[in-house]
């Protein structure tokens, strides 16, 4: 059960996240979850919206000249508690997966577990992975309802 997340590269200068965050909010985009990673020219910045405002996000973005595209990532559910990520992480290693990515996803207040999005060096693998091991992912509209 994959989710659908946009890329987005954005330069690295004053201003240019606010001015995308601006052209989302301002068109109805509502961002659930939103990660940045930078070097020295350019960011990337990652963001979880609801599945039903993808494309419109993705086409919007790319007739204001923005170079966006959507991956798949998963959302799992993690133990809220000292050591609840060690232990997914430590399944991942041992089925000889790689995290190429990792953000926390938090909506609401009040749980024994959170979310975390992420990119896997094999994404069906570690689908069958966390289903022999019972690690609840989350589907677009589960993700969506938070």
């Amino acid at each position: 059960m994959f989710i659908r997340q946009i890329s987005v590269f954005l330069e690295n200068s004053v201003g240019e996240l606010r001015q995308l965050t601006e052209l989302l909010g301002k068109n109805g985009i509502d961002l659930l979850a939103l990660s940045i990673a930078d070097t020295q020219n350019f960011g990337i910045v990652r963001l979880i919206i609801r599945g039903d405002k993808v494309d419109d996000a993705l086409k919007l973005l790319r007739d204001n000249l923005y170079t966006a595209k959507v991956n798949h990532v998963v959302c799992a559910e993690v133990a809220d508690r000292p050591l609840g990520l060690c232990e997914l992480l430590t399944l991942i290693e041992q089925a000889g997966l790689s995290v190429e990515y990792m953000y926390s996803f938090l909506r609401g207040s009040g749980q024994n577990y959170a979310h975390m999005i992420m990119r896997l060096s094999d994404g069906e693998k570690a689908m069958q992975l966390f289903e022999m091991h019972n690690v609840r992912v989350l589907s677009q509209d589960e993700v969506d309802a938070l």
